[in-house]
């Protein structure tokens, strides 16, 4: 009997000690911002700081009123999902991002790892879940703060831009399947014809980053993609793809571009050209709108904010 009190009181210490750890100063975001969350690379199974994030990514939503979650890519580690009924919807999702105030519009893209599985299984899960938003594999929406200010998301599909998954058939069967061609011309004329106040563009792969991933991922990207981000004058383009967080400008850029960190297993980095931050610390990014700024800030496995940026109109 001794043994089992012991045991519940250490149970009792160690769950009051995860609550702890995320309840640090919130960050200063105002009363009329809109808020947003940027979470990727997750899928796995709750391991890996998987489920702490999560908390904390609850924690967060609830206490400034996040109204969105986007879901950059790699939700499922690491065949992707075979249909709308495989068990890694519950495992790798609905079981770990259980908080109360999680359960808002998660809108979310394909990664590569997705695209070693059934992508369209991923689209049709939209009609599963409440919360779970994959209308296309491409497709924009508009967030309005409550001063009014209007951010254009637009949410963008980046494993068929990238040469490399478009040849390999056999391993990432979907990639070929997809015209690139229509898809840039549509981000080119969705960008053109905003009227919003931020022009926010989401993916899976980095345009930008420093990683030891194949060179040629992001020089595709480069050539078809950056043109079109730095011609409409997007505020900020978000990614995951590289488990670590990045803030880079390059040279002769307006476009702040922001790798979002795995919400599980994260890699080491080390500063680029263009880099303004970079943190090896797992964890996922909240975004803040309003008429005069938008604002990021790179929170990781505990709840701290280790960075923070203000784009100002």
């Amino acid at each position: 009997m001794k043994k089992i009190i012991a045991a519940v009181l250490c149970a009792m210490l160690l769950a009051t000690a995860c609550r702890e750890d995320f309840w640090v100063k919130l960050p200063e975001v105002r009363d009329d911002a809109v808020n947003f969350i940027v979470a990727s690379d997750l899928g796995r199974n709750g391991y890996y700081e998987q489920k702490p994030i999560a908390a904390v990514m609850g924690y967060l939503a609830g206490a400034l009123d996040v109204e969105l979650i986007a879901a950059a890519g790699d939700v499922h580690h690491f065949g992707g999902v075979a249909s709308v009924s495989d068990p890694l919807w519950m495992t790798n999702y609905e079981l770990i991002y259980d908080h109360p105030d999680l359960m808002v519009e998660w809108s979310a893209v394909c990664g590569n790892h997705e695209y070693r599985g059934n992508t369209q299984a991923v689209l049709d899960y939209s009609r599963v879940s409440r919360r779970w938003s994959a209308p296309s594999y491409y497709y924009a929406k508009t967030l309005t703060a409550d001063d009014g200010a209007r951010c254009l998301l637009v949410f963008i599909n980046t494993t068929p831009l990238i040469g490399k998954y478009r040849r390999d058939s056999l391993t990432y069967p979907d990639a070929h399947r997809q015209d690139a061609l229509a898809q840039l011309r549509w981000i080119d004329s969705v960008l053109e014809a905003s009227t919003e106040c931020w022009k926010i563009v989401i993916g899976h792969h980095p345009v930008y980053a420093e990683t030891k991933k194949d060179d040629s991922e992001r020089a595709d990207l480069q050539a078809c993609l950056a043109p079109i981000l730095e011609k409409r004058r997007v505020d900020a383009y978000f990614c995951g793809h590289i488990h670590n967080f990045q803030h880079i400008v390059p040279d002769s850029s307006a476009v702040s571009y922001v790798v979002n960190s795995a919400g599980s297993l994260a890699r080491a980095v080390e500063p680029a050209v263009g880099t303004k931050f970079c943190s090896p610390a797992p964890g996922f990014t909240l975004c803040s709108a309003d008429a005069h700024e938008f604002r990021f800030f790179f929170v990781n496995h505990r709840g701290k904010i280790i960075y923070s940026y203000a784009i100002k109109r």
